[in-house]
């Protein structure tokens, strides 16, 4: 099957490619235009060549720098002469390090690297937390041991509004990050959106994550779609051809963001707290069936949350979270009222019984704040937030949900809270050569994964 025949598949919802789960990896750049190549990966990249020298659109992941530098020696001989960072996200900007050697072997200038104006800045924050990152990316992804790197290929060349390069136009964009750029290349028409498309329901509400902007990546969107695209190569995913079908997707998934900029801030604006808020907005249903507006990577109710704090601030209306009680003193008060820290856990497998799993995740952690040593309590807590896990659509929330129960799991088994389990990963260096399969990916060949494996660390 050739790449277009593979599109309309996914188009047409046969099969899954998406930022959650990337599609035929492993197979190298396949020639999408006259000179413009698309590789799908970890993260995928664009290749342009023309006039003797080629252009990377996004550089791929810590995980397969070397696989893309062979792929793309496989496509074309020509030095890399710029390579263009979409966004700062490790998954975009590891891959430009075999080129660089590659230059310096070759004697050949190194590849300029060109970017955003503000990515310079998530640099810098990623060094400021690169723990945090761990942490969080750990739990997403369940990857118990990986390491966050701390130092990245920053950009030569800097812009702020717009850069029009020989073959290429650049123009920034705020939406899963405020350092984003779109590429446009007139002269075939192809639209290089970077995240901003990523054929799942935009990433704008990721509860781990810094601040995302629904708002201003509607207007983006809708930027792109007037461009009037015959081809659209996003940075997750695959490729879309045909002018209707690019300008479908970049409208549907503006109307989707405005439909929740608009029914969120109208109920901020009437006053009401953010727990009626995240019950009463809804996605518009007439969008609910299309393939790249599924709830698959980020929901609805977290991006309604990232809205909330994007112009509310963090205070959600209710008077008793704004200076609560720690959360392990309102356990044990209530586990008193209850009558001990074991019926609220009996209580949480009733719940869990009866279909109400948030009310049980509730309970069941209540019952192990009150009570942080007792295994029987830690293993119904297990118990809940698997139940939780396997219940959910979205890979952000079953990772968390995941992360919980693991964790009393091996409380239950004699560890501590924290314990990692094996299985080391590092992406602060060189760990793998070969980006077919991102973590807890089937390699390409393999058999089909029970669930979405994660495409990105968005």
């Amino acid at each position: 099957m050739d790449i277009t025949e593979y599109a309309d598949t996914v188009w047409r919802g046969e099969v899954p490619d998406s930022i959650v789960q990337a599609g035929p990896a492993g197979q190298g750049f396949a020639e999408v235009a006259d000179g413009v190549g698309f590789r799908n990966g970890f993260g995928n990249t664009i290749a342009l060549r023309q006039d003797g020298e080629v252009t990377l659109f996004d550089t791929g992941s810590p995980f397969g720098k070397d696989r893309l530098h062979a792929d793309l020696r496989a496509w074309t001989a020509e030095p890399v002469t710029a390579a263009i960072y979409s966004h700062g996200h490790i998954d975009h900007v590891s891959g430009v390090g075999p080129f660089d050697a590659e230059a310096d072997e070759q004697g050949w200038p190194r590849p300029a690297v060109i970017g955003h104006e503000a990515i310079a800045a998530r640099f810098e924050r990623y060094a400021l937390t690169g723990g945090y990152n761990a942490v969080i990316n750990r739990r997403q992804f369940q990857l118990p041991d990986l390491t966050w790197p701390t130092e990245f290929r920053h950009p030569d060349v800097t812009y702020r509004e717009e850069m029009s390069l020989d073959h290429i136009e650049l123009f920034h964009a705020k939406g899963e990050t405020d350092d984003a750029s779109v590429g446009w290349i007139p002269s075939r028409r192809i639209l290089l959106p970077g995240d901003l498309f990523i054929w799942v329901t935009p990433n704008c509400g990721n509860p781990q994550k810094a601040q995302r902007y629904p708002r201003e990546w509607a207007v983006a969107l809708r930027r792109m779609a007037a461009l009037r695209p015959e081809i659209m190569l996003p940075s997750h995913g695959a490729p879309i051809f045909g002018a209707d079908r690019v300008e479908q997707a970049l409208t549907e998934t503006a109307e989707w963001l405005e439909f929740m900029v608009e029914r969120t801030l109208g109920m901020l604006n009437e006053g009401a707290r953010l727990d009626d808020i995240v019950r009463a907005v809804r996605p518009p249903a007439h969008l609910a069936e299309r393939p790249y507006l599924r709830p698959h990577y980020d929901e609805p109710e977290f991006v309604v949350r990232n809205i909330w704090r994007l112009y509310g601030g963090w205070y959600d209306g209710n008077p008793a979270r704004l200076k609560p009680a720690p959360d392990a003193e309102l356990a044990a008060a209530v586990a008193e009222l209850a009558g001990g820290a074991g019926l609220l856990g009996d209580a949480a497998l009733r719940a869990l019984a009866s279909g109400r799993e948030r009310l049980a995740g509730h309970l069941a952690e209540m019952a192990v704040q009150a009570a942080p040593d007792d295994t029987a309590l830690h293993g119904i807590r297990a118990e809940v937030f698997a139940a939780r896990a396997r219940s959910e659509a979205s890979l952000m929330a079953r990772g968390v949900f995941t992360s919980a129960a693991e964790e009393s799991r091996r409380i239950t088994e004699g560890g501590r809270a924290g314990d990692d389990a094996p299985g080391t990963v590092s992406i602060a260096g060189t760990s793998s050569t070969d980006d077919t399969t991102g973590p807890g990916q089937t390699p390409a060949g393999g058999d089909a994964p029970d669930r979405p494996g994660p495409a990105s660390f968005s």
